[in-house]
């Protein structure tokens, strides 16, 4: 039996907390990935969730661990910081980038109390008139995280919540 790693208990505690808003019918979880790269020994794992199935945002939080930080915890390096990178994904629509945009920064800044940067990353597919174009807005923290910050999970999840509603009710 092996000890479980930081990145294995908060997954079990992200998992567990968004499963448990799937359940009491608050949200939709509409896609997980549990991913191992062989190539760069890191590991992911993401959880979409919508509000609703016909609501047009969606929510993905997701958990990122380099090998650097894996092989500092399994060796119990005394000079290294092991953690993960959280970050969170907002994915829906814009008609007019540049009055939206701002605004969507500015009102996810309330919801977050300005402390994740707001990175927004807009697409269309070419050749076709852009009706809409695709928003995924990226939510960063700029900092690890590590068990001691489990008890801030749930919030963070809340947050989450709270932004696809305001997302879907600002009118795409």
């Amino acid at each position: 039996m092996f000890d479980p790693t930081i990145y294995d208990n908060i997954k079990v505690v992200l998992e567990g907390a968004v499963y448990d808003l799937d359940l009491d019918g608050k949200i939709i979880i509409t896609r997980r990935q549990d991913q191992v790269d062989l190539s760069s020994m890191s590991r992911t794992y993401a959880i979409e969730f919508a509000r609703k199935i016909d609501k047009p945002s969606k929510a993905e939080i997701n958990l990122h661990v380099h090998l650097s930080d894996l092989a500092a915890e399994i060796l119990e390096n005394p000079s290294a910081k092991p953690g993960c990178t959280l970050t969170i994904k907002l994915f829906t629509k814009v008609k007019n980038p540049d009055m939206e945009c701002p605004y969507i920064e500015e009102q996810l800044g309330a919801i977050w109390d300005q402390r994740p940067q707001v990175i927004q990353l807009l697409s269309y597919e070419y050749g076709q008139q852009p009706i809409s174009y695709h928003n995924q807005i990226t939510l960063s923290f700029g900092r690890k995280v590590d068990e001691s910050q489990i008890d801030d999970f749930p919030h963070l999840i809340a947050y989450a919540v709270d932004s696809l509603a305001w997302l879907d009710e600002r009118g795409n």
